[in-house]
């Protein structure tokens, strides 16, 4: 789809209400919504992330989407495909800066060019014991991607029409490092297995441009 089209479209968004927890579950390993529904959200000592799905224009004025294959490390999300964004940090004046600072430096898009869309629904992620915060925002021009080499082992561009095409909705048995072969509901995006809190929050993001795209 032409960026300036998506762009005009998307304004609808600020009207539209969340889809959330149902969304997110269509998506969801099964393990991961036992876990959820046994767990007492009030009195969780959790961290918290920002993260940003971030759309803009290529070459060719049509529009993609970015995600990052993270780096190889000791970690329960290690070598895992996600968005753009991480920890908040203590300069950061609310999880809206923290995502946009951790994408201009994982990614190299300016902060400044970013224009938050619309704040998704937030997730929790028990393996990891975080909250995560993630928003929608675009970028007008072609941004030059460059990955935080300490953090990011690939950037990912994915067209809007491939992650927006159902055939690209999978079922894929693996193992994490807490879990054995299971098998979950996944995104196949540039031939990268998209699962878990990142496929769940693509399946809400997925679900509100269907309604106006």
């Amino acid at each position: 789809m032409n960026f300036e089209i998506f762009k005009s479209r998307i304004s609808k968004l600020k009207k539209i209400g969340l889809p959330g927890e149902p969304a997110h579950h269509k998506l969801a390993p099964q393990m991961r919504i036992d876990e959820l529904a046994n767990t007492d959200m009030g009195n969780l000592k959790s961290n918290k992330a920002g993260v940003m799905a971030l759309f803009y224009p290529d070459n060719s004025s049509q529009t993609n989407m970015v995600l990052i294959l993270r780096k190889t490390y000791k970690g329960v999300h290690s070598n895992q495909i996600g968005f753009p964004g991480g920890r908040v940090e203590m300069t950061d004046g609310n999880l809206e800066e923290t995502a946009l600072r951790e994408t201009e430096e994982e990614i190299g898009v300016p902060r400044k060019d970013i224009s938050i869309i619309k704040k998704l629904t937030e997730l929790y992620i028990p393996p990891s014991n975080f909250w995560v915060y993630p928003y929608m925002g675009i970028t007008e021009k072609t941004p030059i991607l460059i990955r935080q080499e300490s953090e990011v082992e690939a950037i990912l561009e994915v067209k809007l029409e491939h992650f927006m095409d159902d055939i690209n909705m999978v079922k894929h048995r693996l193992s994490t490092s807490y879990a054995k072969n299971i098998e979950v509901p996944a995104f196949k995006l540039n031939d990268h297995i998209v699962w878990g809190a990142t496929g769940m929050m693509l399946s809400e993001l997925k679900e509100m441009l269907r309604q106006v795209l």
